[in-house]
């Protein structure tokens, strides 16, 4: 895919150019770790404060070593949830939207980090109800 030199303004707009850097190989760009790394669908509302919106596409890697306050993959109660990680003063996995609760973890639950979210690949157009194509 293309890659221009140029960058987009989030402020006020810059002046166009015409001119290419190169090629932007999204695998590339977005894995670090092939082997270690998979995409996952997100489903659902509760992460949206952090811009991760129901069908989006999370690259998640399952080398990296999760830190207090990352967005991880965990498996909880035999599904998957994408929350932040919260390691103290308890653990704890938190939405990212006020309207969800946080989700309390304890030893019984059969909790497993799975990955950390390490990019987000999401349309736009769908965010705001349109339908891409």
């Amino acid at each position: 895919m293309p890659l221009f030199l140029q960058r987009a303004s989030c402020g006020f707009p810059s002046p166009a150019s015409d001119y290419l850097e190169g090629s932007l190989d999204l695998n590339r760009h977005c894995i670090s770790h092939p082997a270690a790394t998979f995409y996952l669908r997100a489903e659902g509302e509760s992460m949206t404060g952090v811009g991760i919106f129901p069908g989006d596409v999370l690259v998640v890697d399952k080398s990296l070593t999760a830190r207090h306050g990352d967005v991880v993959i965990a498996l909880l109660d035999g599904g998957f949830t994408v929350k932040i990680l919260q390691l103290t003063p308890r653990l704890a996995l938190l939405p990212a939207n006020p309207a969800f609760a946080p989700l309390a973890v304890d030893a019984e639950q059969g909790f497993e980090l799975f990955g950390v979210v390490t990019h987000v690949i999401g349309n736009l157009r769908q965010r705001d109800g349109h339908c891409a194509g």
